[in-house]
């Protein structure tokens, strides 16, 4: 079976290198007419599609999938619609300049940077079948081949979106269909292949649980295969001894309208001088929202990542700190450094928290929870990574699928 699983990754990688030449030539127009194409067949097609999101939604409830995984696996109505929305703004967004000069030489040359797609990237993912049209217009935009893997729970929402919107919008447009590849089959063994293959999949976009998208970046650094990681999340808010307690509300509120997101609310610091002040309304606001707060002492990690557990998702972790300085050790060192906010009126203890805090988003007055590529930079994402190391940092987009060549060449203006 684990032969079959690898043969059929290994089919889908094959197509698609032999289809990147073709996309990485295409017109910009052409880009975006396949863009704006996939965005009028989804809502052409939103029954096709919403029928078999809802089965497999049904499956998934019926085999115990918690509520936030579910929330995640579900394409709504609204959401559908946002996602047609979404493809229209990239096919309007602006592509990268394909050379950039950098520097006169001596004898005559000049430098320029030239940014080439990188050919076929690969993709996993879990029960978040919008995913499969996020992933799929960032590669088109980029002119990067692909090649898709998502689990049992949204292969059927999967292979609807690629049959009615993506495969036909690349057809219209006048590119090779087999650009964009989805794995078809289901086995957890079909993740591992897809990062085992550097010579086809030299670059893997890796979303999912923290544990088992680690074990995938670890399999793909032993076959030389580089990957962009979103494994762990959690948002961090820091209520200052400064802080407006309505604000404060609205924050905790507003940063859990849903559970099942890696932006969300996970860890709650307050400061010890205006606890005692302000936590009679957060515990309300949580209460609100069907939250428990884990209130110490812990007995877990004070940066355990609740949006991963289906049995307690509907948790936020509190704790009191001494000092501004503390809470920002806290967020670097125990939490995944994915986003952090500090609430506060106090303009130089919101610099001291931009300036200490090493994390990949920093919020001053505002949610963890538009740490995300459309709210931020009105494009969709492939992921949010959070290496700590030079390279695309927070929502990866478009922008950033593409290598760089430095090309020597005779100065003649």
């Amino acid at each position: 079976m684990a032969d079959e699983v690898a043969k059929a990754v290994e089919e889908c990688a094959r197509a698609a290198k032999r289809a990147a030449p073709s996309i990485a030539a295409v017109p910009d127009a052409s880009i975006d007419a396949a863009l704006s194409a996939m965005a009028d067949h989804l809502v052409a097609n939103r029954s096709a599609v919403l029928e078999a999101n809802g089965e497999d939604v049904t499956k998934a409830r019926a085999d115990g999938m918690s509520a936030g995984l579910l929330d995640r696996l579900t394409i709504t109505d609204e959401r559908l619609t946002g996602m047609a929305d979404q493809l229209r703004l990239l096919a309007g967004a602006p592509h990268q300049e394909r050379s950039v000069p950098v520097a006169a030489l001596a004898d005559g040359l000049r430098l320029v940077e030239r940014r080439r797609p990188v050919g076929v990237i690969g993709a996993n993912y879990e029960a978040r079948p919008n995913v499969t049209v996020d992933v799929a217009s960032q590669l088109i935009k980029s002119r990067n081949a692909g090649v898709l893997r998502t689990g049992s729970a949204a292969l059927g929402s999967a292979q609807r979106l690629l049959d009615v919107v993506v495969a036909p919008a690349l057809v219209e447009a006048g590119i090779d269909v087999a650009a964009i590849q989805l794995v078809p089959r289901a086995e957890r063994e079909a993740a591992a292949a897809l990062v085992r293959l550097p010579n086809l999949v030299p670059l893997v976009i890796l979303r999912g649980s923290g544990d088992s998208t680690r074990a995938l970046a670890t399999e793909a650094a032993t076959h030389g295969v580089r990957t962009l990681a979103h494994a762990d999340g959690g948002g961090v808010l820091y209520v200052d001894a400064a802080a407006d307690v309505e604000k404060v509300r609205s924050l905790v509120a507003e940063s859990l309208d849903r559970l099942g997101v890696c932006n969300r609310l996970n860890l709650l610091l307050i400061h010890s001088s205006i606890h005692d002040r302000v936590w009679p309304g957060l515990s309300e606001a949580l209460e609100n929202r069907g939250v428990r707060a884990s209130l110490p002492p812990h007995d877990h990690p004070i940066g355990y990542e609740w949006a991963l557990d289906s049995e307690r998702e509907a948790t936020v972790t509190v704790a009191r700190v001494d000092s501004l300085a503390e809470a920002v050790a806290v967020a670097n060192e125990e939490t995944s450094g994915l986003a952090a906010g500090i609430a506060t009126e106090d303009e130089s203890a919101a610099q001291a928290f931009f300036d200490g805090y090493q994390g990949t988003g920093v919020f001053w007055n505002a949610t963890t929870r538009l740490l995300d590529g459309f709210k931020l930079l009105g494009v969709p994402e492939t992921g949010i990574n959070i290496d700590r190391v030079p390279g695309p940092r927070g929502p990866v987009t478009y922008t950033d699928l593409y290598v760089r060549q430095y090309a020597v060449l005779p100065d003649r203006s």
